[in-house]
């Protein structure tokens, strides 16, 4: 999977913008606050349609525009134009100037695996963020994903709707309550296979990794989910619980509740693991999920490194390239190229932002 070129209109700082990229290995250096960022975050939001910094999508638009769009050629087995315009009305995306209606249809196309300084901070954030992970990793491979996990979010809403107007209506049968439950079990329990396939096959490569980049401790993730039953017994579990979820009117039980955890040597690293173990977790994560996505696409995602010489050191930076194939399309930022070994500059296209752009050398 490759990234032959990517233009920009008014996105960030960025007024107007193209770039070709190497197959293998872009460096992308300047000072701090040029732009290093935009660029690699404007490819991550081409491939997910959205951004690993903001939940803002009006965020991207630069200051005094109205929209802003991103366009990309990308290799895999064919040659694709990309698009993704965003605007004041919402989004839309495009293959081939062709309006994609469905978002599941666009973002199974182009991978793209992001490390950052500051993974530890996943570990800080709620259930909801680790579930987010997921889901954005899921989705990247399974298109039928997506599907479910939106129509479990509108049953849910539903539901709760409904349990709503059961404490309205003291009076009103269970029957449809039950009939709502059933359905949201039916999402739920696909939804809990894919999660957890997807996590077991995480776990065959992520110890393997951790131990290649940082040279000792066992690590794994551990799913934990309400829907690690049959589907009896999960809809017992939830005519438990009906009296307590009409008082309060909110869905108590289901996978909108799960989380993973990681464990390292058997310990869990949220409550036990240093800020750098957190941080090394989370690459190794990363890795593993390289690997895994190359067994499901039949071809390698594009790697972003984004300042991450800014949070290991050399050894460790070492060990990250020994492990990635000359296969993998990457894109490192970084404010100083000394940071960088020269054999590997030698083979790479070297990208200097500066404010008022970006120049080749």
């Amino acid at each position: 999977m490759k990234l032959n070129s990517l233009k920009l209109s008014n996105f960030r700082n960025y007024e107007r913008l193209e770039l070709k990229f190497n197959d293998a290995l872009n460096i992308i250096y300047g000072s701090n606050g040029v732009g290093k960022t935009n660029l690699v975050e404007a490819i991550y939001l081409l491939a997910i349609t959205k951004s690993f910094r903001t939940n803002n999508d009006k965020n991207l638009i630069k200051d005094g525009e109205v929209s802003t769009k991103i366009e990309g050629e990308v290799e895999t087995n064919t040659t694709n134009d990309y698009e993704v315009v965003i605007n004041k009305e919402g989004k839309k995306v495009k293959i081939d100037k062709d309006i994609i209606s469905k978002l599941s249809d666009y973002i199974t196309n182009i991978n793209v695996v992001v490390l950052q300084p500051n993974e530890q901070v996943l570990f800080e954030e709620s259930p909801s963020e680790r579930r987010k992970l997921l889901n954005v990793e899921i989705c990247g491979i399974k298109k039928e994903y997506l599907i479910y996990l939106n129509n479990y979010n509108k049953l849910l809403k539903q539901r709760n709707f409904y349990l709503r107007e059961l404490y309205i209506n003291g009076n009103a049968s269970y029957d449809y309550l039950d009939i709502i439950t059933k359905k949201l079990i039916d999402y739920g329990k696909k939804i809990y296979d894919y999660r957890k396939k997807f996590i077991d096959d995480i776990n065959e490569y992520i110890s393997i990794k951790y131990k290649n980049v940082f040279e000792n401790g066992e690590l794994a993730i551990k799913y934990n989910s309400d829907y690690n039953k049959s589907e009896d017994e999960i809809f017992n579990n939830y005519k438990k619980n009906y009296n307590k979820e009409i008082t309060i009117g909110k869905t108590l039980y289901g996978i909108h509740h799960d989380d993973i955890v990681f464990l390292l040597d058997n310990k869990d690293i949220n409550n036990r693991g240093s800020n750098g173990q957190k941080k090394n977790a989370i690459f190794a994560f990363k890795l593993a999920l390289i690997e895994l996505i190359y067994n499901e696409k039949g071809s390698y995602p594009i790697l972003i490194l984004d300042d991450l010489f800014s949070a290991l050191d050399n050894k460790k930076i070492t060990n990250i390239f020994k492990l990635l194939s000359d296969n993998i399309q990457t894109f490192i930022t970084t404010t100083d190229l000394d940071k960088i070994d020269n054999t590997l500059i030698e083979k790479a296209k070297v990208l200097k932002v500066i404010d008022s752009g970006v120049l080749e050398e």
